[in-house]
């Protein structure tokens, strides 16, 4: 879907978001993205900064996929089903599932790949602490059978370990990015491009790997650059700074020519998760209170400018099967907020959330809370968030990143074992559904229990889905072959170049 161009960029706000970005895509005097003999650099604008040094345990693994640096054992299709990738084949016995390596396959420091490498990134991953999202609750064990197979075994029965090893997070790295106390993916992946550089928190370069398995990438390398500021990440697209923009702004993609914005369905919700361990929240009905006070058409509208889907549910229209199944809530009646004062935290990373921030204040006081807002860089507050320090925190969520598979982001955020339980929700009813769900084979029984998961959550009020998001891209017009990825996991290919 194109976005209509509505108006051009102010001249003085395009010169001070353009300010933002001098000199980003060049150095030593050199334009990185200035034609080679085989082609252009490929320059991206990239909204977050690396969270953990570009660690594949942590969600700094998405970089890596979308860079097409690290690779998994597998791959999902648009429909969510898993296909081949380091592994050609797999098949299960029970607990146990066994998977063919692919021959041929060489890691950038030009080690190859064999049963023993894919063994050692599993393992490492299935130790971690904090585990993967993909492995919350999951006790995995991997074993080399023979040079070329690979056996997994989980503690119980898991219908999805072929969606989850194809995680951006169980990525396969050579042996030298494990040395060191944190995993270092520079010169370790697979894909087609070798991340050769990283400049902290700012920037990051990869080449071309030439004897990639899959064939020669059509570029001849990436030079990214970290812009949280979403104007100035659309103003370097309108300047030619930048060939893909991710993450465009909705207060942006209409001042941008039609032509080089795309905007994808995604299974994203945005969220406000309620701490239902301590602080007013605690009390069911002043969680019930906040979820009456909220009008998501005024934020889709006001915030989002129509270019979002008022949320029925945790699961949105990216995944056309969740409405037909829903059923009715029972939730508990609101009680009165009585003044209690509130701290809600978000963060600025996605341009829209401060806004949102700002009309949930309003929505929530006149109901008759106090309220005060926390915004800050997500690498500043997500630790404050995990921690319970919140009474309510606006996020803006990947329903199934990971798997492809909702049911493992329901266990992530809202099982009392969660890594990423941001409402501190402890109920039994809500685990037994999301432990039915994971448990189910796939298909359409799984996806009622998913529904049926998200109901148990639902009632609980510990979360309040508001909106679901689009992806909106912006690739410059010689761009060609770019990914456009609901789930965000590709942006460049060994298909994509500049023309």
């Amino acid at each position: 879907m194109r976005l209509p161009a509505r108006r051009l960029l102010p001249v003085p706000a395009l010169a001070a978001a353009s300010a933002l970005l001098t000199g980003c895509f060049s150095g030593d005097g050199t334009t990185e993205g200035s034609g080679g003999a085989d082609g252009k650099r490929l320059r991206l604008a990239m909204m977050q900064p690396p969270r953990s040094g570009l660690s594949p345990l942590s969600d700094d693994a998405f970089k890596l996929s979308r860079w097409s640096t690290a690779e998994t054992l597998v791959k999902l299709d648009t429909a969510g089903d898993a296909q081949p990738a380091l592994a050609t084949s797999w098949q299960r016995d029970g607990r146990t599932w066994s998977f063919e390596i692919r021959d041929g396959v060489t890691f950038h420091d030009g080690t190859k790949l064999d049963a023993e490498a894919v063994v050692r990134s599993l393992t490492r991953a299935a130790g971690a602490s904090p585990k993967p999202r993909i492995l919350d609750g999951v006790e995995l064990t991997a074993k080399a059978a023979d040079a070329d197979t690979v056996t997994v075994t989980t503690a119980a029965e898991d219908p999805l370990v072929p969606q989850r090893l194809s995680s951006p997070q169980l990525a396969v790295l050579a042996a030298k990015a494990y040395t060191g106390k944190t995993v270092n993916p520079v010169g370790a992946g697979t894909g087609p491009f070798e991340l050769t550089k990283v400049n902290g928190t700012s920037s990051a370069t990869l080449d071309r790997y030439d004897a990639y398995w899959g064939g020669r990438a059509k570029a001849p390398g990436i030079d990214v650059r970290f812009v949280p500021d979403g104007t100035a990440r659309a103003a370097a697209l309108r300047s030619g700074e930048a060939d893909i923009v991710e993450a465009v702004p909705v207060s942006q993609a209409a001042l941008l020519d039609e032509d080089l914005v795309t905007e994808v369905p995604m299974p994203r919700t945005n969220t406000l998760y309620l701490n239902t361990g301590k602080g007013a929240f605690k009390d069911a009905s002043l969680r019930a209170a906040a979820r009456e006070a909220i009008d998501a058409e005024s934020i889709v509208k006001g915030v989002y400018e129509g270019r979002a889907d008022v949320a029925e549910g945790l699961l949105g229209p990216a995944l056309p099967w969740a409405a037909g199944l829903r059923a009715p809530v029972t939730r508990a009646e609101a009680g009165d907020p009585a003044g209690r004062t509130l701290t809600i935290g978000t963060f600025t990373d996605r341009a829209e959330l401060p806004e949102v921030a700002a009309t949930l204040q309003q929505q929530l006081q006149k109901a008759g809370f106090t309220v005060k807002l926390d915004v800050r860089e997500y690498a500043n507050i997500e630790a404050d968030a995990l921690a319970g320090e919140f009474d309510a925190f606006i996020l803006s969520r990947a329903t199934v990143l990971d798997s492809g598979d909702p049911a493992a982001y329901l266990y992530s955020d809202f099982a009392s074992d969660g890594s990423f339980n941001l409402a501190q929700l402890q109920d039994p009813t809500v685990d037994a559904a999301l432990r039915k769900a994971g448990a189910t084979p796939t298909g359409d029984a799984r996806r009622e229990a998913v529904i049926a998961a998200e109901a148990a959550v639902l009632a609980t009020d510990a979360a309040v889905p508001m909106l679901h998001e689009r992806v909106i891209q912006g690739d410059a017009a010689g761009v060609v072959g770019a990914a456009h990825d609901p789930r965000e996991r590709e942006l460049v290919t060994a298909a994509t170049h500049v023309k």
